[in-house]
């Protein structure tokens, strides 16, 4: 499957708790590769070319789809789910019950806390 067939992933692999559920999704996905994973910390040049800078990616979850659109956040996590064996349904409630945009609030206290707590060191660009 090349990397215009399938979505990318932009994560913060500096991140203990991104790490961990990043290689959780990994794990699933191993046998279907239906995932690009990018570690921004270690490749921010996989960023070039998607309007999207390291800082901003660095806070919040980034996907982009099939279609080359970046998806953040609740959206873009629906977006993995989609291509993930028995996650798929997940997905579904997620968007059809229109949970995207009140469970949105919910991740961006989420994301601002975990960024200002993994970044109060100054440690939170590029390995």
């Amino acid at each position: 499957m090349s990397d215009l067939e399938r979505p990318v992933v932009f994560y913060d692999g500096g991140c203990p708790v991104c790490r961990r559920e990043i290689g959780f999704y990994q794990r699933l996905d191993r046998k279907k590769g239906a995932i690009d994973w990018r570690d921004i910390t270690r490749e921010p040049e996989a960023l070039e070319g998607t309007g999207v800078d390291l800082d901003t990616a660095m806070r919040r979850f980034h996907v982009r789809d099939v279609e080359g659109r970046m998806r953040t956040g609740v959206d873009a996590f629906a977006l993995v789910w989609e291509h993930l064996p028995g996650w798929w349904l997940l997905a579904r409630v997620v968007r059809g019950l229109c949970l995207v945009r009140p469970l949105e609030r919910l991740y961006v206290w989420y994301a601002d806390r975990r960024f200002a707590r993994r970044c109060k060191t100054d440690t939170c660009g590029p390995d």
